[in-house]
């Protein structure tokens, strides 16, 4: 059964309808006190039977009230109104002409006469309403003090928010491209629900689930799964809503937040974004007494102290899991760690035909080669493809989103927008088509590189023209003429410039970058220089207040240092020689590919490919691969016992 509860809502507009009726409440009892004033009603008669009544010398007192008349009778009189007599003292009545006379014959007769203004209601609530506004005012103020008096008690308290089951409710159909995290959680809320079968045996819940990965790969995502699946409550709350100016109130809030999951257990909390609170206690110069650490330690305490939090599991969050605390990521904390990596090619088209399912795609459409053309891409990206794709779709008024609006959401979030209206001078369009050029043939030709999928001159983002690669595989290891390949490529730009205009520009700054990135990693981290050997020159780099280390230390001497320069600088200018080889010796292939760019400013790569044909022969292009299924791979379990049992057969074999 899930677990609900009704929280009652004020209104915001409570306390005015509250201030509306004490008004209406205090003009009720002034009216009935005005009321309650008259001890007798009086009796409205005609103008003649007031005019007789003073003619007879019976008439005792009248007052004036604009148009009418009030007043009293010496004795008793006696009208009749519709067929009834009606005996009356006092009286009242219209003078329907002004009557010059009548005051004379009043005076005559010794009748007491008096003026009065007629009623109005201004004058008669005007001495009120001071009254009325010191009572609204004090209302107002002690409304107000009673909430600061609550907020002030609530300073404390934690800001987690119970998530319930609503109209849009996230089950793990929802999440692809996490298979591995999915299990994992999947046995936490199969706990959660069955208890009893895994108590049997002994089994005991794990305490937290700690979530790892970059950002948009789905952490807060699989949380919500976690929420939609699980039938027991569920609390979540981010890492920074513990952290205030005021020293405690992060610990209280801490315990505040296990006290009330204790009293709903069975409960999931979700802690976003722990690296919050939970990073390295005693890091950076703010010395270890601050508020985070307070914090800190009252988690540390809530999660595995003296007291057992029994039914309650913490799921957390984090892409910064090297600054977090190793006290925080012992077994009896966070038992699980799980990593929520970037989504492989099968990963990704899972998670392209989960948010394509309510949009309309047109037959041309193939998720495969999108999902390949997006290496590297997190589901969030993904998710914004498809997005960028519908946006585009309904603007050009398509009823169905089709492939080319794919391609042009792709290539607008990884190259930019096209500025079509910036103006290009015919040189430097030459030049850019030269670069791009460049860099193209020296891919083609270097055997094993990624294919080109398309190469364009036309402006994208900060950049003049683009060369964009499409990975045959998602590649987890990169071998040395690969990486040596990669090097070729990005002087391939630089090394077009200086064939063709005997000349270099700015246009390779971001290649020459990107290089020396590369060549520094392969010398210092991963051991690919003869000289140097197999050993790690890449000191820590931990940032002061983010780690452990308050500054860098060198861990090799100035004599290493300047080797290291060296072979960066050698594999660099290794790089620059191929690719100058292979553009010498290509020459008329390279003008071709720049007349093409230059009449069509985007060729793709199959293009290019016939181009290169027609010159060479013996050329063959990468081929994709269309078919990709991903094999299914045997468990470490099944392993072992296939090996357990081809001994036992060949114990069996040697006794026959």
């Amino acid at each position: 059964m899930a677990y609900k509860k009704k929280i009652p809502k004020l209104s915001s507009l409570s306390l005015w309808k509250t201030l509306l009726i004490w008004f209406f409440i205090i003009i009720a009892i002034m009216l009935l006190t005005k009321n309650l004033n008259k001890s007798e009603k009086a009796v409205g008669i005609s103008y003649t039977d007031f005019y007789n009544e003073l003619l007879n010398d019976n008439v005792s007192e009248v007052v004036f009230i604009g148009n009418s008349l009030e007043g009293k009778l010496k004795n008793e009189a006696k009208v009749f109104q519709k067929g009834k007599a009606v005996v009356f003292l006092k009286y009242k009545t219209e003078i329907p002409i002004r009557d010059p006379d009548l005051v004379k014959i009043l005076v005559e007769k010794n009748v007491k006469v008096n003026v009065k203004n007629p009623i109005n209601w201004w004058d008669m609530i005007w001495p009120y309403i001071p009254f009325i506004i010191i009572i609204m005012v004090w209302i107002f103020i002690m409304r107000r003090m009673q909430g600061s008096a609550g907020k002030a008690f609530d300073f404390g308290k934690s800001k987690a928010k119970m998530v319930y089951e609503g109209k849009e409710k996230v089950t793990f159909k929802d999440v692809a491209g996490a298979e591995e995290a999915k299990q994992e959680l999947e046995e936490v809320i199969d706990f959660l629900k069955k208890p009893r079968k895994f108590q049997k045996l002994g089994a005991k819940i794990p305490k937290g689930v700690l979530l790892l990965g970059a950002p948009g790969t789905g952490k807060t995502l699989l949380a919500r799964a976690v929420a939609g699946e699980a039938q027991v409550p569920f609390l979540t709350i981010s890492g920074s809503d513990f952290v205030e100016m005021f020293v405690g109130v992060g610990a209280s809030r801490v315990r505040d937040l296990f006290n009330k999951s204790k009293q709903i257990a069975p409960c999931i909390v979700f802690i976003d974004e722990i690296d919050a609170v939970g990073r390295h206690r005693g890091a950076g110069l703010g010395g270890g007494n601050d508020e985070r650490e307070q914090t800190l330690n009252a988690l540390l305490v809530e999660m595995d102290g003296f007291e057992i939090n029994s039914g309650v599991i913490v799921i957390a969050a984090t892409n910064r899991p090297d600054v977090l605390d190793p006290a925080l990521l012992r077994p009896g904390r966070f038992d699980r760690q799980v990593v929520v990596d970037l989504p492989d090619l099968i990963g990704r088209e899972a998670i392209l035909r989960v948010h394509t399912r309510k949009t309309l795609l047109a037959e041309d459409v193939n998720l495969m080669n999108i999902a390949r053309g997006t290496p590297g891409f997190s589901g969030a990206d993904i998710a914004n493809i498809v997005n960028e794709a519908a946006l585009r779709a309904a603007k050009l008024n398509k009823n169905k989103i089709g492939m080319s609006d794919f391609l042009y959401a792709k290539d607008k979030i990884i190259m930019g927008v096209e500025r079509k209206s910036m103006v290009i001078r015919d040189e430097d369009k030459k030049l850019t088509a030269y670069h791009e050029a460049g860099h193209t043939l020296v891919s083609k030709l270097t055997p094993g590189m990624d294919p080109i999928e398309k190469v364009t001159i036309i402006p994208r983002g900060r950049a003049l023209g683009v060369t964009m690669h499409l990975p045959i595989d998602d590649r987890r290891n990169y071998n040395l003429q690969f990486l040596k390949g990669e090097l070729a490529i990005l002087m391939g730009g630089r090394v077009a410039e200086e064939i063709v205009f005997k000349n270099i520009t700015t246009g390779a700054a971001n290649d020459i970058q990107k290089a020396t990135e590369l060549a520094r990693k392969m010398v210092c981290e991963w051991g690919m220089s003869k000289k140097l050997g197999n050993i790690a020159y890449n000191p820590t780099s931990e940032h002061i207040f983010i780690g452990r280390e308050l500054a860098k230390h060198k861990v090799f001497s100035e004599e290493t240092s300047i080797l290291i320069d060296k072979e960066v600088f050698a594999l660099i200018n290794e790089g620059y020689n191929k690719a100058k080889k292979i553009l010498e010796d290509n020459r008329k292939i390279l003008d071709k590919i720049v007349e093409t760019l230059i009449e069509r400013e985007t060729i793709m790569g199959a293009e290019i490919d016939k181009i290169i044909k027609k010159y060479k022969k013996d050329y063959k292009p990468t081929k994709y691969i269309v078919n990709y299924k991903k094999k299914a791979e045997k468990t470490v379990q099944e392993k072992i016992d296939e090996v357990l049992k081809a001994s036992d057969d060949g114990k069996e074999n040697e006794k026959a």
